[in-house]
């Protein structure tokens, strides 16, 4: 019992990562329904710029301040370049030209600092640490508790300020939110920043964890469960399709694996994702769609 326990909560800690990269796709999505297939690419180029500044010398907080003003700039520039004049387009169109922007994004970080692979040290230890009885992750502590603070400022941004009463107004009814003063732009803008904070957040984490190489950006891959699961509009939705993604890969690979030859944990989320869609396609907390003819 005290082994499935640890495969348990070390799932859902494994979880938490994944939620960390479905919360930057919740957020694009909510206010402006974009699907930003990007957010993997986002997160390579922070993890990459914030080790290639610390490889040159760059403290660590300075470093984590430059990279966060270029994430900042990135998504704002993404947003105002690309996505603004494409207003009003169908949804495959936008998703199209995110998936385009992933690769030039990968290109241009791989021509601004290499296709090297580093190494990212946040001087947190990944040694196993007892906790009433049970061995877990001192990593993976951190990353749970990162997570959680994240989700609570997220939180507190979008349910206290007027920029998130703003939001939420946009994502519920656009044309009525313009309709009463509301800046689409501003917002949409305010959004794709916050995006890029928890790109880097994220891009942090999974960069000490993978290190920090050119298949980080298939992170986003992982994110995709999650976001069925959870649902596409709801950040505490990515936080729940992110624990049971978690739990259940690695609960599926001990108990599961051995008797289909292993290897389950890679694609074992991808079937429990097709279960949910033919079963609740909208997802735990998602917003299901209706259109009035």
């Amino acid at each position: 019992m005290e082994f499935f326990f640890e495969v348990l909560i070390g799932g859902l800690l494994a979880g938490v990562m994944y939620s960390l990269v479905a919360i930057g796709f919740v957020l694009i999505y909510k206010a402006s329904g974009v699907f930003n297939f990007a957010q993997g690419a986002m997160v390579l180029f922070a993890a990459l710029t914030f080790v290639s500044l610390q490889e040159r010398g760059v403290p660590f907080w300075l470093a984590f301040l430059i990279t966060l003003a270029a994430m900042v700039v990135l998504a704002l520039l993404i947003e105002r370049a690309v996505l603004r004049p494409l207003v009003n387009r169908s949804p495959i169109t936008l998703f199209m030209a995110t998936l385009g922007l992933s690769y030039m994004i990968e290109g241009f970080a791989q021509a601004l600092w290499g296709a090297q692979v580093h190494g990212l040290e946040l001087g947190i230890s990944d040694a196993p640490l007892e906790v009433g009885g049970l061995l877990l992750s001192q990593f993976d502590l951190f990353a749970a508790g990162t997570a959680a603070a994240l989700v609570a400022l997220l939180s507190l941004l979008f349910s206290k300020t007027r920029i998130g009463l703003s939001l939420r107004a946009v994502a519920d009814d656009p044309l009525a939110a313009l309709a009463v003063g509301i800046r689409l732009q501003r917002i949409w803008a305010v959004v794709w920043a916050v995006a890029g904070f928890v790109g880097l957040v994220a891009g942090l984490l999974w960069g000490a964890r993978l290190g920090v190489q050119f298949s980080l950006s298939l992170v986003v891959l992982k994110a995709l469960p999650v976001l069925i699961i959870g649902g596409f509009t709801s950040i505490g939705g990515a936080i729940v399709g992110g624990l049971i993604v978690g739990a259940a890969e690695k609960l599926a690979e001990v108990y599961l694996g051995p008797f289909v030859g292993g290897g389950i944990e890679n694609w074992f989320p991808y079937v429990l994702a097709m279960l949910f869609l033919l079963v609740r396609p909208a997802g735990l907390f998602g917003e299901r769609a209706i259109e009035r003819v």
